[in-house]
């Protein structure tokens, strides 16, 4: 189990899931992905599981999308494949059981998706945050259907498009976390915040995640299909490939001017 690149537990109505791939910074490979996705399958399909932890081993939450898998992925004809993230950030989404999202160190692009999708979001301090997309040839699509419901276009733009990381001060100012805490209180407040989703009903919890959930003037599955497409696309094209390339090899990109 303790190779596994996703981690299941179970205790006491809580169901904690660990991704595991300390190595890579948790980046999303397809192997981790799909280990997630059945993770959350299985805590889901468990009626004795209320309340579902997100969380990351290491220093690292998640570091976003494997380029190098991506990257080798592009130079075997395989660029524009559908990635699973899409579901993953469904399934979360859509659960019917409260996701809390245990960040237990820094967040990048796709992680930022992830940790976004959930429905309590506790961050460390000293942690950081970043959209890096532009700076290698990407934009954010995919991930901009559960950032935008947390933090709006206005505080999402600068962000995105400078790439810079921000501070968990930061991120809970724009609303990406919902509650910061000095690293040796986030078990303690993780705990906390179960022990009192436990108290709550079943059938309400569903209840109140549709119903904020449907007050959206465009709803997530309206854009994700669309997002998804839009990915799919940025990730085969030359800039990415580029960006990607100069990422793995340790150089500045060599970006080609637009006609």
């Amino acid at each position: 189990m303790a190779d596994a690149l996703v981690i299941l537990e179970k205790k006491g109505g809580v169901a904690t899931v660990t991704l595991n791939s300390p190595g890579n910074r948790n980046a999303l490979s397809r192997g981790l992905v799909s280990g997630l996705r059945d993770a959350l399958d299985t805590a889901l399909a468990d009626g004795a599981v209320r309340v579902i932890v997100l969380t990351g081993a290491g220093p690292v939450f998640c570091a976003g999308a494997d380029l190098k898998e991506q990257l080798a992925t592009n130079e075997d004809g395989g660029a524009g494949r559908a990635s699973d993230v899409p579901t993953v950030l469904s399934t979360i989404w859509h659960s019917p059981k409260p996701v809390v999202c245990r960040v237990n160190g820094l967040a990048r692009a796709g992680g930022l998706g992830v940790l976004a999708a959930c429905d309590i979001v506790i961050g460390v301090e000293g942690a950081t945050f970043g959209a890096s997309e532009v700076r290698i040839g990407l934009a954010p699509a995919v991930i901009t259907t559960t950032i935008l419901p947390r933090t709006g276009a206005a505080a999402a733009l600068p962000f995105f498009l400078t790439g810079e990381p921000i501070s968990a001060a930061e991120a809970l100012r724009i609303g990406l976390l919902d509650v910061v805490v000095p690293p040796a209180e986030l078990d303690s407040t993780v705990e906390r915040y179960c022990s009192w989703l436990l108290k709550g009903a079943p059938g309400a919890h569903a209840a109140v995640k549709q119903i904020t959930r449907e007050v959206a003037p465009v709803t997530f599955d309206e854009a994700l299909p669309h997002m998804a497409r839009r990915s799919a696309a940025l990730f085969a094209s030359e800039e990415a490939r580029e960006g990607m390339r100069s990422f793995v090899e340790r150089r500045p990109p060599a970006w080609t001017p637009r006609e």
